[in-house]
């Protein structure tokens, strides 16, 4: 089975259970495998185990690179279980549910809620966070997952303007749903967004505004990788989305609103996925000097010019 070819793909950081986390994932998802994992040697954080894994037709990566950052629900993962397309869609997700719960924490009880008959929003034991929801099959299809933001804190009701920001940035991009919330419903405001979901590149995403007390807040635990081709699209991404200069280092950046990316040629997985241990830690000495990404200079390292 060939990896997908998303353009956006989210990546995971842990301290040291990437390999662990993802091996678990990949044991509990349908469809889903490691695809392969390298080590990044001599690193500030020493050597880090990088995966990439793919969870019932959504590819992730993931990084083992110390206790700086931890997930949260600010970026979490809808799981849609369709009944129209899997018969046994509610139990296959409560069984989903029983695996993720084992050390996990309950952010919303399983249960009937009125947008659908069954949902729960769970923490694992990782900290990753789950929204699995038995969808409508009255609706449009969606993916099985799809990443979902959660603007809260300081960024609370600007959901709205940045997933328009997003949808002006990337291609092959149209809002579907958008619902906001109703008067009497605080202490989110009238107006704000209850729910929306909108596509990148072809790819779904979801987003809300929640004005309830939350301790999370978007950081680099669960970023948000651009796949690019050339250097002219790495550096238009990277001109559209960088806004916080501190935070560019290695390929990574943050938005206006707190959301953390990575902008990096696709050749890149291909690099670390075949290279030899020489090819990449030539590679990974490079990269470590960048804030963004040079194309030909990566490529240089790993060739060994």
């Amino acid at each position: 089975m060939a990896l997908s070819k998303q353009r956006i793909v989210p990546h995971l950081w842990f301290d040291q259970e990437a390999q662990e986390a993802t091996e678990f994932y990949a044991s509990i998802f349908p469809d889903s495998r490691v695809a392969w994992v390298t080590v990044l040697p001599d690193t500030p954080s020493g050597d880090c185990d990088v995966v990439s894994f793919e969870l019932w037709g959504q590819r992730f990566m993931a990084i083992s690179a110390g206790p700086l950052f931890k997930p949260n629900p600010a970026i979490s993962f809808f799981v849609n279980f369709d009944p129209s397309r899997r018969p046994a869609a509610r139990q296959e997700l409560d069984l989903l549910w029983s695996k993720l719960a084992s050390e996990g924490r309950v952010l919303m009880p399983l249960n009937k809620y009125p947008f659908s008959e069954r949902y729960g929003w769970i923490a694992d034991k990782y900290g990753v966070s789950w929204q699995l929801i038995l969808t409508d099959p009255r609706g449009e299809p969606r993916p099985n997952i799809i990443p979902s933001l959660l603007f809260t804190g300081e960024v609370c009701g600007k959901a709205e303007e940045a997933t328009a920001f997003y949808l002006s940035v990337f291609k092959n991009s149209r809002r579907d749903q958008l619902v906001r919330y109703p008067e009497g419903m605080l202490p989110d405001k009238e107006g704000t967004v209850m729910f929306t979901d909108f596509m990148l590149e072809g790819q779904w995403f979801a987003a809300m505004d929640s004005a309830r007390a939350h301790s999370s807040n978007f950081n680099e635990a669960i970023s948000l990788i651009v796949n690019c081709d050339t250097q002219e699209e790495i550096d238009y991404y990277w001109g559209k989305l960088s806004a916080v200069p501190e935070a560019e280092e290695c390929g990574w950046l943050k938005d206006q609103y707190g959301v953390s990316w990575q902008i990096v040629p696709r050749v890149l997985d291909e690099m670390m996925s075949q290279g030899s241990p020489q090819q990449i830690a030539r590679l990974t000495q490079a990269f470590l000097k960048m804030k963004k990404f040079d194309l030909a200079a990566l490529q240089q390292a790993y060739n060994g010019h």
